[in-house]
């Protein structure tokens, strides 16, 4: 009998897909190779500024120069609160040449946030935006480990000043901070600090705190250059390919499967500071990008775009989703609209972003009974089993806790002992998914085990219900949470935004749902927002529906 072992999911593999492969010990390896390789070509694009490999590696050498100078060693953290911009790229690369690690920030998080994340990582050094420290970020960073402020200014290196995207204006350097790429340009050498190991941590990964306080997931160099070089190999992108980044960087999405993945093939990353679909079109018609990579709700946005066109995405070999649900209907209406087939994806900031994707050139399946469309199949290196609560194998098609093992896997979390034990045990990640998988390796993720709704004692999975409100026509965001019911237990509630120009009424999609669902799944109450609340990432927050 076939068992997840057996890894039935390599039957959708080429046989080039499947070959095992030896990955550089870590992305900066990958970025020096193309230092010597191909020093003059784009590293870095932003708007209409270029920064050759040649330019990024003497200004990251001056970055870490300037941290070492001022007592930055070997172990410390340093933390990147940047949106998509050079001086993210630039303070990256100069961390891992300290021999520091990073700790990517979002710039959405407010005092508290930021305070538990620069604490809790007993972070040495911090880059952010001038605005950030001006408004609040000083004081914060008063209150914690810092002792090195570098800011940067976002309309720096470029002369467009596109108000879309850079909607701050400047304002001088903090007079007591330095400003990131003048330090990078005074050219102080970098310190004589031995190359990065596998082993070595490389980021410090705040998880999103969907589900709590945010941990510290550890991921190593290792970690992160399996995956870069694993995204590039699996998608077949040229050398040298233009790779856009719509996902965060701070995100592990954007991290790895962006500018990790794209430094791993001496590639280009196209920046554009933040996600704003003008400005995301015009960049895909002026950098005519290969590959990009965001949640669904990206893809929401551009597709209602009035001046989107099939030509704007007919340069990329693929398009890639993941870190929010995919629904099969948007796939459909993306793809007859603007023309790409959206591959879907899986992973988590615990498996240094996808542990399953879509392969290039394949449809992912829906699953006949629930309409849940595929994430992909896992990689060669990795095995996906769906267990019950005692960690037993379940069944092909029986749903359970999605576990994964790989060398994408972290090691653990920082300095949370417990956690690691609870959710890697033996090494193995415990992710808190719901999925299954069928007979040929398909791994179809049904939701989060904690969002599981129990109305009369059935049990509704809100992805399901979600899935089906995204056919009707009018619907654009869809989030289905329990409400307390005195009768029932939990009754299922919906949150929609609509599409533009589209009309419909709370009753018409209980109504729509109810003939398309179980008495017990469909939602009795419907709300109609303008916007679904969301992380920077895309992902529905559903905790902030509950109440």
């Amino acid at each position: 009998m076939t068992t997840y072992q057996d890894q039935p999911w390599l039957s959708q593999l080429t046989p080039k897909q499947r070959e095992p492969f030896t990955p550089r010990p870590s992305v900066l390896h990958a970025f020096r190779d193309a230092v010597r390789t191909a020093p003059d070509h784009p590293a870095l694009v932003y708007f209409d500024g270029r920064l050759s490999y040649r330019e990024a590696d003497e200004l990251s050498d001056g970055v870490a120069g300037h941290l070492a100078g001022h007592g930055f060693r070997p172990g410390d953290r340093l933390a990147i609160m940047l949106q998509n911009t050079p001086q993210f790229v630039l303070a990256l690369l100069g961390a891992w040449k300290a021999g520091g690690a990073v700790v990517p920030v979002n710039p959405m998080y407010k005092g508290a946030e930021l305070r538990h994340v620069l604490t809790d990582a007993e972070v040495t050094a911090l880059v952010c935006s001038r605005h950030a420290w001006e408004s609040y970020v000083r004081e914060t960073a008063a209150a914690s480990p810092v002792r090195i402020g570098l800011t940067a200014d976002a309309h720096d290196l470029q002369s467009r000043d596109d108000e879309r995207a850079l909607r701050d204006g400047r304002i001088p350097v903090p007079e007591d901070t330095r400003d990131l790429l003048a330090v990078a340009r005074e050219g102080a050498r970098p310190p004589a600090v031995p190359a990065p190991g596998r082993d070595d941590t490389a980021l410090i990964s705040y998880t999103s705190g969907t589900s709590g306080t945010p941990k510290g997931a550890i991921n190593t160099h290792g970690n992160i250059a399996y995956n870069a070089d694993r995204q590039h190999r699996l998608h077949e992108l040229p050398p040298g390919s233009t790779i856009f980044a719509m996902a965060p960087l701070f995100h592990i999405t954007g991290m790895v499967c962006q500018l990790c993945a794209c430094i791993s093939g001496a590639g280009t990353l196209a920046l554009a500071h933040r996600f704003e679909t003008g400005v995301v079109l015009d960049a895909f018609a002026e950098h005519r990008p290969r590959y990009t990579v965001g949640p669904s709700t990206a893809f929401m946005a551009l597709m209602a775009h009035p001046q989107a066109t099939r030509d704007h995405f007919s340069s990329f070999r693929i398009i890639s989703s993941g870190g929010a649900p995919l629904p099969p209907a948007l796939v459909e209406r993306f793809q007859s609209t603007l023309g790409p087939y959206l591959h879907n994806g899986y992973g988590l900031t615990e498996c240094t972003a996808p542990c399953a994707s879509v392969p290039p050139g394949v449809r992912a399946p829906v699953d006949p009974v629930s309409g849940t469309l595929a994430v992909g199949v896992p990689g060669a290196d990795t095995v996906v089993r769906i267990v019950d609560d005692e960690g037993n194998d379940l069944p092909f098609g029986e749903p359970g806790e999605i576990v994964v093992r790989g060398p994408m896997v972290v090691p653990g979390y920082w300095r949370r002992p417990e956690a690691t034990a609870a959710a890697l045990p033996d090494g193995e990640l415990r992710t808190g998914d719901i999925g299954f998988m069928n007979a040929d390796g398909w791994l179809f993720v049904v939701d989060r085990k904690k969002d599981m709704i129990s109305a009369s004692g059935f049990k509704v999975w809100p992805r399901e219900v979600e899935d089906v409100l995204y056919t009707h026509p009018a619907v654009r965001e869809a989030a289905v949470v329990g409400k307390p019911d005195a009768y029932r237990g939990e009754t299922v509630k919906a949150y929609v935004s609509l599409r533009p120009g589209a009309a419909a009424t709370p009753q018409e999609l209980s109504a729509y749902c109810a003939e398309r669902l179980a008495a017990y799944k469909y939602p009795r109450e419907v709300d109609i927002l303008p916007e679904l609340p969301k992380t920077t990432s895309g992902k529905i927050l559903r905790r902030e529906l509950r109440g």
